[in-house]
């Protein structure tokens, strides 16, 4: 086959003669641009390396946290208090998420929230993240990835649970949604619970999808279990017993004290009003208030066991020294001090077993001002606690010098000092304790106490015999007896004070003992804040709570009774087995 000769002369721009120098131009603007991007790419990969590393670094690599699991805290016997579990949290890239009104509906109500506000947090196209909804349920998060909504997604969180609820709620405390203590042992204790956070290297594209893992992974440290002194059985018992009190007496609230005589533990602290720790929408302070720590009041006819207590250690009077309180009243400073009724002569055991504000009185004139402060002090009055716990305050007790004889005369049966329940149940450790203060511990703890001696072991048995006969029939606390242990302790009723004065119908009401009286083993404090079912003597409201939390936490203690059971209540028994 015959090739055709192209007719170069048929077309001009053909037939036209190229300059050499053209051609070799358009050769040297080649070989010059490779010569151009070769520098280029040794400037970036060479010389400015590291910038371009650090800009795409910035762009594409993070470092992700690695959360460290919150320790658990537990009860003394092992039962968990408070613990986290995973959690998945939902969040989204605002300019990714489709505009698809149905399926955003769907996604609000499984989220729990209005439609109008997912919008609002989604209306930012600008932003790349945005949190939609922290430590949703498995089942919600299952539901929302089933919707397969473009730009939404999920990031692992721990969520803390509370098995005890608002039984212990005052004394466990919460954590915030970043898992970081707010209220009670979370709080106090949160450099031991916290643990410290690991982190990984990665890259991500642009949907915030992990590619790849970079340089070397910092595994997490696990924060400590705290193991408290609380025992979680006996603190639902008293709060159960505490709220029912509150209730049936139609109180403001109330706070129940349980402590271990021994060692100094605490073994129940529970308040009403309460909260559940994992539902804190709408609370008020007055549910969050740690009543038994934060709230101080004037303690009433308990004091008067340290009152004679006193005059005892001083030698001033003994129990059977006979004191006059007729007619019943006292003149003093233009203030008339009344019994409820004419006792006549009692002895100092029955001026605690009556009662007496003229017997009390009476004895504290046999004091110096200088000598009840000191004690009142040694005894925790107008300090804080010494206790690993947010919110306990000092009360109010002011120095001897600026009382005035009738001040302290109204001091001896309660009246011009201030404490919380939680002192005074510390305080009356004096008693169980052989005369010393012993420290006391939210923590367990098995080593032997030590205290601060106040009394003397002759004193503390004898005010321990005082407080029993004020607790049995003929005293003013009989409803505190309890089924097979002896108990003693001191009931009291103040009046609630309102601006400079005190409230004519409002008041507080204690209790305050131990059991068994020969070697207690708990010390058991309650106050009922404000009944007003037509009962408000401490004796009528406190004491019955006192006697039921003080017989089941010494069976769950394992205590032996120390008393014989009645015949005809062990057959009452029998009968209902």
């Amino acid at each position: 086959m015959r090739s055709r000769s192209i007719p170069y002369t048929a077309s001009p721009l053909l037939a036209s003669r190229t300059p050499v120098w053209r051609s070799k131009f358009v050769m040297a603007s080649v070989a010059l641009a490779f010569v151009g991007l070769a520098s280029r790419a040794f400037y970036i990969q060479v010389i400015a390396s590291d910038f371009y590393k650090r800009q795409g670094e910035v762009r594409f690599t993070r470092t992700l946290p690695i959360p460290a699991t919150r320790g658990r805290i537990i009860d003394r016997n092992g039962l968990i208090l408070a613990s986290s579990i995973p959690s998945p949290s939902i969040w989204a890239i605002p300019e990714d998420v489709p505009r698809d009104e149905k399926q955003l509906k769907q996604l609000a109500q499984l989220l729990e929230m209005p439609l109008p506000e997912l919008n609002r947090k989604l209306e930012n196209v600008d932003k790349t993240f945005v949190w939609l909804k922290r430590q949703v349920d498995d089942s919600v998060a299952k539901q929302i990835t089933e919707l397969g909504l473009k730009g939404i997604y999920q990031r692992k969180e721990y969520k803390r649970q509370y098995p005890e609820g608002e039984a212990a709620a005052h004394v466990v405390g919460f954590t915030n949604v970043e898992d970081i203590g707010q209220e009670g042992v979370e709080l106090t204790f949160e450099n031991d619970l916290v643990g410290r956070a690991g982190s990984r290297r990665v890259i991500k594209n642009r949907l915030g999808q992990v590619v790849e893992s970079v340089g070397e992974l910092v595994p997490p440290v696990d924060g400590r279990d705290l193991q408290l002194s609380l025992d979680s059985k006996v603190q639902f018992f008293a709060y159960q017993k505490l709220r029912d009190a509150v209730v049936q007496n139609k109180a403001k609230a109330g706070s129940v004290v349980v402590l271990d005589a021994r060692t100094g533990e605490v073994l129940a602290l529970a308040n009403y009003p309460s909260y559940v720790p994992e539902k804190r929408r709408n609370l008020s302070g007055e549910q969050l208030r740690n009543r038994a720590l934060t709230d101080t009041f004037e303690p009433g006819s308990t004091m008067k066991p340290i009152t004679i207590a006193m005059a005892l250690e001083a030698g001033r009077v003994s129990p059977q020294t006979v004191i006059d309180t007729s007619p019943g009243r006292y003149q003093i400073g233009g203030f008339t001090i009344s019994d409820t009724h004419n006792y006549g002569s009692l002895t100092i055991e029955g001026v605690i077993q009556k009662s007496s504000n003229v017997g009390a009185l009476k004895v504290a004139q046999k004091m110096a001002p200088q000598e009840m402060w000191n004690t009142y002090t040694a005894l925790g009055y107008g300090q804080k606690p010494q206790l690993q716990f947010p919110g306990a305050v000092p009360g109010r007790l002011r120095p001897w010098k600026t009382w005035r004889p009738v001040e302290q005369a109204t001091m001896a049966y309660g009246y011009g000092l201030s404490a919380s329940l939680f002192q005074m149940a510390q305080s009356y450790t004096a008693f169980a304790h052989e005369g010393e203060v012993i420290p006391v511990t939210m923590l367990k703890s098995d080593a032997e106490v030590t205290g601060n001696r106040v009394f003397s072991p002759e004193t503390a048995h004898a005010v321990r015999k005082m407080l029993q006969m004020a607790a049995a029939p003929g005293g003013t606390g009989p409803l505190a007896q309890t089924i097979g242990y002896s108990v003693g302790g001191k009931s009291g009723t103040a009046h609630k004070q309102v601006g400079k004065g005190y409230a004519s119908n409002k008041y507080r009401s204690w209790f305050t003992g131990m059991a068994p009286i020969d070697k207690p083993r708990v010390i058991v404090a309650v106050m009922i804040d404000e009944p007003s079912n037509g009962q408000y003597y401490g004796g009528l409201v406190a004491a019955p709570v006192f006697s039921e939390v003080v017989q089941q936490s010494l069976r769950l203690m394992g205590v032996q009774p120390d008393m014989a059971v009645k015949p005809q209540i062990v057959m009452a028994v029998e009968e209902s087995l």
